[in-house]
């Protein structure tokens, strides 16, 4: 359970990420209340995924969902640079995050 809960809050991270750029600096409400919602989800799912799992592997899985997920709607959705580098390390944090999850206790 506490790895479902830390998915979600991952993807809402990601959210919360693409609704603070589309406020523009929190000049647009509707994606500025977006993001605060996201934003206190996502931290209060992660807090309850960290009841169980450690909470060194539950941060960097956390974070590692956030940072590769917007990295990739970024480039699909914002335009964002897709460079072949960049790329690339977006597959290390993914393979960072799925290599956490391997050696985690369950």
């Amino acid at each position: 359970m506490a790895w479902l809960l830390l998915g979600i809050a991952g993807i809402l991270e990601i959210v919360f990420a693409l609704c603070m750029k589309l406020s523009e600096g929190f000049t647009r409400w509707v994606p500025g209340l977006f993001t605060v919602a996201t934003g206190l989800s996502s931290v209060v799912l992660l807090s309850m995924a960290l009841r169980t799992l450690p909470v060194g592997t539950g941060y960097a899985v956390w974070t590692g969902i956030g940072a590769a997920g917007t990295a990739i709607f970024g480039m699909m959705i914002l335009g964002d640079s897709a460079s072949p580098p960049r790329i690339f390390c977006i597959m290390l944090i993914l393979a960072g995050v799925i290599g956490l999850k391997l050696v985690a206790p369950n």
